[in-house]
């Protein structure tokens, strides 16, 4: 069947089923450009090979609503014949699923479950359609019964596993009302604060599926509290698992960029002591009481200041809006002293000297705001730049 060259993704050639555009402009199936980035660590857009310094992706909606029009524009032969057969693994999925929930050794069902499922999408697609994530989240729901048994809890992890390995995508509707529904939700939060580091990173994989979703946030940050975000922070920091790491962060920002209560939660568990995150620190003084966190640390200022020209031009963005949001609400002489001594006032300076493309014009404009801001108290150090009072008329006085 011929489907029309602008709904095929230019990685995979197939027709798109969960389009998103990444900032070249170009749009993608989400799973390939997705392993693109991640699993083959690439840095550039596939169909124009331009270098790209943001991973964002965004929902591509017109396009998805083109293809869903042009299906149903098509011929009822043509729709029977594109919808997929039984997987070669029907019958022993079926005979897995029917006594899964009777047996007695569900982790060895379950383990042979992800084998099966680990020999491709047919046959994951195959599972969906038998119900198998429904079966998946009553076993999971057991921890909230039975949290101290060890064969439940074990039980548990391993079904997590079986998750982790099953795309959900806007089109399983009935598949995230099961995952967002608050008793799954729970479960989800034992298993993030008590489960072995695979279940943890199974874990976030599933939330990560729910954050594509629009799940609202405000749910976790309310019925979990710091204990959720404890969690998070803690595989953040962890410099072993990096890959979990780099997921927990990711999920950590997607939260609280949808969520501003999950902030104030986050904050009281901690987030602020994540210093070399500046992204996360950015989000967290966007409030009040993250700014007001940031200032009472001590060593905030110092762990920006040195990203701010060593890291990346992002680095030097982000670390630029920290400083507005830290001088700008914060002017304390204390603040204002420490920008100095620290060196921040000194990259700031240096930004103004740096030539950049795309971005780099708000950030000198941002800087220049800070120094008139507060270039007539800086002045009287030694070390503020002469010709730099001489820009903004202060040499004569």
């Amino acid at each position: 069947m011929d489907f029309p060259q602008d709904f095929r993704c230019p990685i995979s050639m197939e027709i798109i089923k969960d389009p998103v555009t990444i900032s070249t402009g170009v749009t993608y199936e989400r799973k390939n450009i997705e392993k693109w980035f991640y699993i083959y660590k690439k840095r550039t857009c596939p169909a124009t090979m331009q270098r790209i310094e943001s991973f964002e992706m965004t929902p591509n909606h017109t396009l998805k609503r083109l293809i869903v029009a042009w299906w149903e524009s098509q011929p009822p032969e043509h729709c029977c014949n594109s919808k997929a057969p039984p997987s070669e693994k029907h019958e022993e999925l079926v005979a897995l699923l029917g006594t899964i929930d009777s047996t007695p050794f569900k982790v060895s069902s379950l383990k042979k479950l992800r084998s099966i499922l680990e020999m491709g999408d047919e046959i994951k697609n195959d599972f969906k359609g038998l119900g198998g994530v429904e079966v998946l989240v009553k076993i999971i729901l057991q921890i909230l019964i039975e949290n101290s048994d060890f064969v439940t809890f074990r039980a548990c992890e391993e079904a997590l596993g079986v998750l982790h390995q099953i795309p959900v995508s806007d089109e399983d509707e009935l598949i995230l009302q099961l995952l967002m529904k608050p008793d799954f939700m729970k479960s989800m939060a034992i298993m993030l604060q008590r489960g072995s580091a695979e279940a943890r990173f199974c874990t976030i994989s599933t939330f990560q599926k729910l954050a594509k979703a629009d799940y609202n946030w405000n749910y976790i940050a309310q019925e979990q509290g710091i204990d959720f975000f404890k969690s998070l922070l803690e595989i953040v920091s962890d410099e072993i698992c990096t890959k979990a790491s780099s997921c927990a962060l990711k999920l950590l920002i997607e939260i609280l960029e949808a969520s501003k209560k999950s902030r104030l939660k986050a904050i009281e568990a901690g987030a602020i002591c994540t210093l070399k995150i500046l992204q996360l620190i950015k989000l967290l003084c966007e409030c009040a009481e993250g700014r007001l966190a940031f200032v009472e640390h001590g060593l905030g200022i110092s762990a920006v200041s040195k990203k701010m020209l060593s890291v990346s031009n992002g680095a030097a963005k982000t670390g630029v809006k920290i400083m507005w949001l830290i001088s700008s609400f914060h002017p304390t002489e204390k603040v204002l002293e420490e920008m100095v001594v620290c060196g921040a006032v000194k990259k700031l300076v240096a930004l103004l000297h740096v030539s950049g493309g795309a971005g780099q014009s708000s950030t000198k404009d941002r800087v220049v705001k800070i120094l008139k801001l507060h270039g007539r108290t800086w002045q009287q150090y030694p070390c503020f730049p002469s010709d730099v009072k001489g820009c903004f008329g202060w040499g004569s006085e």
